[in-house]
């Protein structure tokens, strides 16, 4: 799953309930000290590529980071633009349960909000917190205590490192899930019978938008401010819209609500053909 080596039917490359996201920054400004996106994939529940694309700044690159990044300057070139890629995830994302590694540092770069009880982030799940002994596991440990399977031994792929982090999601989901049932199904419910009134508004003229905050599982921050997805860069200190080029080599056409977009995969090295968590081909369940 992680090297994107399974084949799958035509459903297993659906959107699906679950989507998992990651992205890769370079530097802006003084000796690279500004954040800026760089990249940005997401795949989903069996870790087929939904969206996978570079993305353009408005400021001068000073950083590309490639030695982690994996971003070279012959891929930023014509990129989208950061406010395009933003429409796209935020499109892709939409209602889904979006995993992610220090998922609010993507959101962050993207800035986007997403539900917190839509969230799962995996460097704060409970098992694998517990499991690695540490507050804050890194995707590499976890990875390779998990699944048996080395990423990031040099620049990071962000397809490569989403992949892995949806891996880990389904090796604990069953667990995790039903310590979290309650809060996602009553946020489900609430957000239903909004939608209904909202739909009811704009039938009578009142046409009404809300935005929802972001709220993380844990260590929320209740003066985060809120954000409607724009491209404003208001309120996210240190972080700039991105730079980049969609991949013009070892590319590949991938389906996405509609649209043809081009996306390359990256897999990572692995030592564990199968993952080596969950029983002979467990990457193929269903979702």
């Amino acid at each position: 799953m992680i090297a994107g080596t399974n084949v799958l039917n035509e459903s297993q490359r659906a959107p699906g309930k679950y989507i998992a996201v990651d992205c890769e920054m370079v530097g802006l400004g003084h000796m690279g000290s500004e954040s800026a996106l760089a990249r940005v994939s997401l795949v989903n529940f069996h870790g087929h590529i939904l969206l996978d694309t570079f993305v353009a700044t408005r400021e001068t690159v000073t950083d590309l980071r490639t030695w982690v990044s994996g971003v070279k300057a012959s891929d930023l070139i014509g990129a989208p633009t950061f406010e395009e890629v933003q429409k796209m995830v935020a499109g892709l994302v939409s209602g889904k349960i979006l995993v992610g590694h220090a998922v609010a540092n993507d959101l962050k770069a993207l800035l986007l909000d997403h539900p917190g009880p839509m969230l799962r982030d995996t460097q704060k799940c409970p098992a694998l917190r517990e499991r690695a002994k540490s507050k804050y596991p890194s995707l590499r440990k976890l990875t390779e205590m998990e699944l048996g399977v080395s990423i990031q031994k040099g620049s990071h792929s962000s397809v490569t490192d989403a992949r892995a982090t949806m891996a880990l999601y389904r090796l604990h989901k069953t667990a995790w899930e039903q310590q979290l049932h309650r809060s996602t199904e009553a946020w489900l419910i609430k957000s239903a019978k909004e939608g209904k009134r909202s739909r009811a508004g704009e039938s009578s003229g009142a046409g009404q938008a809300e935005a929802v905050t972001t709220q993380d599982e844990e260590d929320s921050a209740p003066s985060k401010k809120r954000l409607k997805g724009d491209g404003n860069q208001s309120g996210r200190k240190g972080v700039s819209s991105g730079l980049g080029k969609i991949v013009r080599s070892g590319i590949l056409r991938v389906e996405g609500k509609g649209e043809k977009r081009m996306a390359r995969a990256h897999g990572g090295s692995t030592k564990s053909s199968d993952g080596g968590g969950g029983g002979a081909k467990w990457w193929e369940a269903s979702a």
